[in-house]
């Protein structure tokens, strides 16, 4: 994949994610967006902060001492190279164990 069309299917992506955790009760979530780059903040002072990193071709995510890298796959997902894990479920599990906010992502 060249790099327009990584920063084209990350973009979309991020996007993705910005529309859905910005509609989630601010107290619960609140959301910082800027320059590419997603804070998420939850109420139990946990911070995940979500990027698209051209030069690797993913999109990292960091959040409680742990770090992700999410490769796209054909079918549009994003699965981190190292465990498995898919990044809106993943994301979906953090908000939900910190947070107690049910977020389909």
């Amino acid at each position: 994949m060249d790099d327009h069309a990584f920063d084209a299917r990350a973009h979309d992506e991020l996007a993705y994610l910005e529309d859905r955790l910005g509609a989630l009760d601010p107290d619960d979530v609140e959301l910082t967006v800027s320059a590419g780059v997603l804070r998420v903040d939850l109420r139990d002072g946990t911070r995940i902060v979500i990027n698209s990193h051209r030069a690797a071709g993913q999109i990292w995510m960091a959040a409680i001492a742990t770090a992700w890298h999410f490769d796209p796959l054909a079918d549009g997902r994003w699965l981190a190279s190292r465990s498995g894990e898919e990044l809106r479920s993943t994301l979906a599990r953090l908000i939900r164990e910190r947070a107690g906010v049910d977020v389909a992502l």
